[in-house]
């Protein structure tokens, strides 16, 4: 009987400790939608990795239309149309990474970068993967596009240890991210498949020929409708 009671006792605690938490981050997720996210993990990591943490966030209106119009020509031509999820992109992942299991391919969304990079961790666990989806789920239906897009570009890291689209313009460029030039915007857009790897000063010949071809999908790119809601 003790027993039992007991454990009753505790299950009604994991109820309420399970109830707790999915208030908070319910509640959490919708301050966001206003609010700048605070420190991430990823930034965390970077910073007691040694790489530094430079971050400066700022509003959609204080970054270029050219920076938005890259990184959906570099990381995601269908941001404006899909739910979160590009599922054709999907399945090419999956089925590359079934005949190369040694060299992974992506298929993540603006959307799930921005899930991945706000409330999670780097890696590739299935527990990680399944909260991605919630989350990417969750910030479609709460936060909108155009919010998804300015928090991408605020936390996206675009260097060792340079965090968003403001540290990145005036570590490259030195200017203000409202100021960046197609060129330069295409330039650190081109770097985020692995922005510690690849260089924009001194530019390698990747980088250039990337960012020669974003430009490129930039110019198909901004005449879209539904593009252009998300660049003006």
């Amino acid at each position: 009987m003790p027993v039992s009671y007991s454990l009753k006792k505790l299950l009604k605690k994991i109820r309420s400790l399970f109830l707790i938490l999915v208030v908070f981050q319910f509640a959490y997720i919708i301050a966001l939608k206003w609010v700048d996210p605070p420190l991430t993990i990823t930034q965390l990591v970077s910073f007691f990795q040694g790489h530094g943490l430079s971050r400066d966030y700022v509003s959609k209106e204080n970054i270029s239309p050219n920076a938005r119009l890259a990184v959906m020509a570099s990381e995601d031509q269908l941001f404006p149309e899909h739910n979160g999820f590009d599922l054709k992109s999907i399945k090419k992942a999956f089925e590359s990474n079934k005949k190369k299991p040694k060299r992974i391919r992506g298929a993540s969304t603006i959307s799930q970068q921005v899930a991945k990079n706000v409330f999670l961790w780097q890696g590739r666990s299935w527990v990680r993967k399944g909260l991605e989806v919630y989350f990417t789920f969750m910030i479609e239906w709460i936060w909108g596009k155009e919010r998804i897009l300015e928090v991408y570009l605020n936390v996206a890291e675009m260097g060792k240890g340079i965090f968003g689209i403001e540290a990145a313009s005036r570590h490259y460029y030195k200017k203000p991210a409202k100021k960046l030039t197609r060129t330069e915007a295409a330039q650190i857009a081109a770097i985020l498949p692995n922005p510690k790897k690849y260089l924009i000063k001194p530019i390698s010949n990747y980088v250039q020929k990337r960012a020669n071809w974003i430009q490129r999908q930039m110019n198909n790119l901004e005449s879209d409708p539904d593009i252009e809601v998300l660049i003006k």
